[in-house]
């Protein structure tokens, strides 16, 4: 289909056609739980790199020139910022996420609105994570796990497929689409989607969002997005929904330039409510494109939702218990789990330096061998039982893995999640030793005791090293050293 046809509902229709001829401008998120705005702006415009903040967006910062990309930094290697679309930028917020909630991301890979809703609940209570597409799925990994969400449960599988039983706070529906508000990463033309495609993905994206409805208890937020601007995905799905399903449309205001949803289009009528709804086009913030629909539950009384539910919340929705100890797979014994988190605590401690207090808020699960370490307050698993549609994949972050004797050794995002309480015993490195590290050279570190250490970079906890008679080496996985490597290189050539 031609842009042609949407002339007529898009404001500033020549500003649209010059913004869209351009590639958008990088933007990213500020990491807010690991790093202050400023630090982190301050750090970056040390290396040459010139900011400015996005309009409307209090976290987001733009790129306007620096010496390479700032992908390649040791702030972004480091988990400290998240290179996303502005326009994107606007989702979590509008689905208003609060500490210890329960929120259902129906289609969160690779991540940035699920990491972006983390930030905003501080890292607490529980964000379930759902995706159908296994290699999106590794991404959306990398992500939680480089920027260090502890309270993300990730599940592979169609969110359509999701069992009753457990109802959630918030439910965000960032619906597949035909991605026309991403044209500008394909030199302004939109791609020519199938007839079979236009004609199936609006009853997909409509079944998402019902099923969506049906998890979200009264009172309480659906938040349903595309990033394309064709009204069938958009205004007509949330219109026949708003037909017949318990909700209505809560009108949008926000700071970020805007334009209202559409009531009409090509002699088709949507709800009249559909003009509360969100359009954000490239030319708003120099960005993508994006519609959003926020749905409020009814068929119930709505609870307060401003109140932080507390240590006891896991019993106050319906299907919502106690993670347990232990992985549900029947594969790990429950007193083994004990003895293995007991050793791992133990081990952190003699090793890392950790105080008892710094696992204040973390609770820990055995699955296998491994350790998980998350802060998830409550799990819907408990009602879900057993299917073939669906299986968990992660729960926070793997933790802990056996070494070469069996004993439990932390992995590199437990200690980058644990980076304030390891400061004392920060082994810090200069970059030129961090070369020689990745290099394969071991380095002298005199008076370090022998066994694993925190290896730091520029303050920061980088990963974890093995000492050996004053000699040290580090132990970051393959992908993540030739990374860090690039970056050190350039660094050095620069």
């Amino acid at each position: 289909m031609s842009l042609e046809r949407y002339r007529d509902i898009i404001p500033e229709w020549g500003r649209f056609q010059e913004t869209i001829a351009s590639r958008d401008p990088t933007t990213f998120r500020v990491r807010t739980g690991r790093i202050a705005l400023e630090d982190l702006v301050e750090r970056l415009r040390a290396q040459g790199f010139v900011l400015e903040p996005v309009q409307g967006l209090p976290d987001f910062i733009r790129v306007l020139d620096g010496p390479h990309s700032v992908a390649d930094t040791i702030e972004n290697w480091l988990g400290m910022f998240y290179i996303q679309q502005a326009s994107t930028g606007v989702a979590a917020p509008l689905l208003g996420p609060r500490p210890g909630e329960r929120i259902l991301d129906m289609c969160a890979a690779p991540g940035g609105k699920t990491t972006h809703a983390a930030d905003l609940m501080q890292d607490s209570g529980c964000i379930v994570a759902v995706d159908r597409n296994e290699d999106r799925i590794r991404a959306l990994l990398g992500n939680l796990y480089r920027t260090a969400h502890p309270n993300v449960l990730v599940v592979a599988g169609d969110g359509r497929a999701l069992p009753d039983g457990a109802l959630f706070d918030r439910v965000l529906v960032d619906a597949p689409c035909s991605a026309e508000g991403t044209l500008r990463r394909k030199g302004g033309r939109i791609r020519v989607q199938p007839k079979k495609f236009r004609e199936g993905v609006p009853k997909r994206q409509e079944g998402l969002l019902r099923r969506a409805i049906a998890l979200t208890r009264p009172g309480g937020t659906v938040l349903y997005s595309t990033c394309t601007f064709a009204p069938e995905e958009n205004e007509a799905v949330v219109s026949r929904v708003l037909e017949d399903a318990p909700v209505e449309l809560e009108p949008i205001s926000m700071e970020a330039p805007h334009a209202p949803g559409l009531t009409s289009f090509e002699g088709q009528q949507y709800h009249a409510s559909l003009e509360g709804a969100c359009r954000v086009y490239p030319h708003h913030l120099d960005s993508g494109g994006l519609f959003l629909a926020r749905l409020r539950r009814l068929d119930g009384e709505a609870r307060d939702t401003t109140v932080d539910r507390g240590p006891e919340s896991a019993t106050e929705l319906p299907g919502w218990s106690a993670v347990p100890t232990t992985f549900p797979d029947g594969k790990t014994d429950s007193s083994h789990a004990r003895r293995m988190i007991g050793e791992g605590k133990a081990r952190l401690q003699e090793f890392f330096g950790v105080d008892e207090s710094a696992f204040e808020g973390l609770q820990w699960m055995a699955r296998g061998d491994d350790l998980w370490v998350h802060r998830c307050d409550g799990w819907p698993l408990g009602v879900w039982g057993e299917s073939d549609r669906w299986r968990v994949v992660s729960v926070g972050l793997r933790a802990m893995v056996p070494d070469y004797k069996g004993r439990p050794r932390p992995t590199n995002d437990l200690l980058r999640l644990l980076e304030g309480a390891l400061a004392q015993n920060l082994v810090s490195l200069s970059r030129a030793e961090w070369r020689s590290l990745l290099d394969g050279i071991e380095v002298d570190v005199p008076g370090v005791q022998s066994g694993f250490v925190p290896l730091g970079l520029d303050g920061h906890v980088a990963g974890r090293g093995l000492v050996r008679g004053e000699h040290v080496k580090h132990e970051i996985p393959k992908v993540q050293a030739k990374w860090l490597a690039k970056i050190l290189g350039r660094d050095e050539t620069t």
